[in-house]
């Protein structure tokens, strides 16, 4: 669905955005994790349309973003950053302009998007008069207005207070079952809430990309036995151990380079085998923040640009 290959942008000597490269399947629900200015808002720039790249290609749909931008913005949902709203026009009127210009069916278009955002009680308010987080919905409405395949939402959560950022992330939930959907933020709580996959970037380069499920396991497991036993010579000869650890006399930490899911059963069974009673055998776990400041503490954090 989404192509990105080598993808630059550079600013003078700068580059924003330096050689970023991934992919993303019908369906998924991806996050662009990184601080303010990692690049997140230049490569959705770049991924819309809006913003040449210097170097490099996206391609959404097999379709050549920059070479096919009408045709690729036509399947597009688009929530910016800031987006510009007439704040005299109602939310309905609004919306109704919005359909227009997309050329689509003014009626149809616009009911469904109310209903699907919750907007039906705000529907003949004066845009002025909402509140931050149903300004957000109207921006969402108008981004789905047209059913998109794919929607980019930029930090959609900005500025909402927690029982918007709720409604918000239970929005985004349900829009996921029709369309495929990237979003940038800078807080690892929106990812973890309403995403498979983070891509998180640093300096403008992306420093991983992994399905949450994967980037929450550490590649470690932590094994404890009811005997004073060096299980070492029993495990070291297993394909994937790179390091065993003793913590305690019946506790060990066993560092592993393959899917620590699919090795834990070859350890359970060889420790079995070979007569050491297993008391405890689990993989252990971290949670996004960590995996976030752990990429972040390897280097220090060059100038960096939005």
């Amino acid at each position: 669905m989404i192509e990105v290959e080598n993808l630059v942008r550079n600013y003078g000597d700068f580059a924003a955005v330096d050689d970023v490269s991934f992919s993303i399947g019908k369906g998924e629900v991806v996050g662009l994790l990184g601080h303010n200015g990692a690049g997140k808002t230049t490569i959705m720039k770049m991924l819309t349309g809006f913003l040449e790249p210097s170097f490099g290609s996206a391609k959404i749909g097999g379709l050549d973003v920059q070479a096919n931008a009408k045709e690729v913005q036509a399947d597009m949902g688009y929530l910016p950053e800031s987006l510009p709203i007439y704040p005299e026009l109602s939310v309905a009127s609004y919306l109704e302009y919005a359909a227009r210009l997309r050329n689509v069916n003014p009626h149809q278009s616009v009911q469904k998007a109310i209903q699907q955002t919750g907007l039906a009680d705000k529907a003949l308010d004066q845009v002025s008069t909402l509140s931050r987080g149903y300004k957000q919905r109207v921006g969402v409405a108008q981004a789905i207005l047209h059913d998109p395949k794919v929607l980019v939402l930029d930090e959609p959560t900005n500025g909402l207070d927690p029982n918007q950022i709720q409604q918000m992330r239970e929005l985004i939930r349900s829009l996921s079952e029709f369309s495929t959907v990237i979003l940038s933020t800078h807080i690892m709580q929106e990812v973890s809430a309403v995403c498979d996959r983070a891509i998180i970037l640093r300096a403008g380069k992306v420093a991983l990309d992994e399905r949450l499920s994967a980037l929450e396991t550490t590649g470690s497991i932590k094994l404890r036995t009811s005997e004073n036993a060096d299980i070492r010579p029993c495990l070291e000869p297993l394909d994937g151990i790179e390091n065993i650890e003793s913590n305690s006399k019946d506790s060990w930490v066993i560092s592993v380079n393959c899917s620590a899911e699919e090795i834990t059963p070859l350890i359970a069974r060889a420790l079995i085998d070979s007569g050491y009673p297993i008391v405890e055998l689990s993989l252990e776990s971290r949670d996004l923040e960590t995996v976030f400041r752990e990429i972040n503490e390897k280097q220090n954090s060059p100038k960096e640009i939005n």
